[in-house]
């Protein structure tokens, strides 16, 4: 348990170095939750993009109908 208690104390360091590790967790916990919700805002922005223009064709399709027609 003293192994225990030692590596919890840090070597004396552990006044600077736990808060430092709970901000830093804050920090990206902060940065994971806001770049999942840009990330679900940016695609129900597409979705609602791509439902108001027609259907595009791809690449291969349109290269398909001019070596068709030639």
């Amino acid at each position: 348990m003293e192994a225990f208690a030692a590596f919890l104390n840090m070597g004396g360091h552990a006044t600077f170095v736990w808060p430092a590790l709970a901000i830093a967790t804050v920090i990206l916990a902060g940065m994971a939750i806001v770049s999942i919700r840009r990330l679900r805002h940016s695609e129900s922005a597409l979705r609602a993009a791509e439902a108001k223009s027609p259907a595009r064709r791809h690449r291969t399709e349109a290269r398909m109908d001019t070596e068709a027609g030639s």
